[in-house]
């Protein structure tokens, strides 16, 4: 038991969709106090850093109802239930994009939303990238434009705020620290 543990005394389900889960847990603290947590139960997701052979990066376009506006994002989904990230990864790269990769390499995994999420998103680096015309559909809910842009040209997107989510900009940041574009 961790010194900051805090000890689950109820579980109340609130409400259970298709993409996440809200539930209360009442909570025994360190100090003996009991405290309410209200938590986010999410299957997990993937995103994906696709570099063109001409050191363009693949980004997609789509309107967030959450923020009520477009942003530009790397290829991202949410795992199925028993799904592989690695294959989630490039499932999600072709269906967004019409791109499959040759190589495909894990990168890092990190949680989104700690404090009241569970969400981890597995961040995999595509390379060897073949167009195919004959790929997988993207879900018949996501309308997606898709973006190949250098990497200067992804550093103004975030400067205008087009870029402005917390995976987008960290793959941004991983492409120049790492010079890949």
């Amino acid at each position: 038991m961790h010194k900051f543990e805090e000890k689950t005394i109820k579980t109340k389900p609130i409400f259970n969709g298709k993409v996440i889960s809200l539930q209360v847990d009442d909570v025994l603290l360190p100090d003996g106090k009991e405290a309410k947590r209200e938590l986010i139960k999410h299957p997990g997701a993937v995103c994906v850093i696709a570099i063109t052979d001409e050191k363009k990066i693949i980004f997609v376009e789509q309107y967030r109802k959450a923020l009520e506006r477009p942003l530009v994002e790397v290829p991202a989904g949410k795992l199925e239930p028993g799904e592989e990230p690695a294959y989630c990864a490039e499932r999600e790269l072709e269906e967004e994009t019409g791109y499959r990769p040759g190589k495909m390499t894990h990168l890092q995994s990190f949680y989104t939303s700690p404090g009241f999420a569970d969400e981890l998103v597995h961040v995999f680096l595509a390379e060897q990238l073949e167009k195919v015309e004959d790929g997988l559909v993207a879900d018949e809910d996501e309308f997606v434009e898709l973006l190949e842009v250098s990497l200067p040209e992804a550093e103004q997107l975030a400067k205008d705020n087009r870029i402005f989510d917390a995976k987008t900009l960290w793959a941004v940041q991983y492409i120049r620290l790492n010079g890949l574009a």
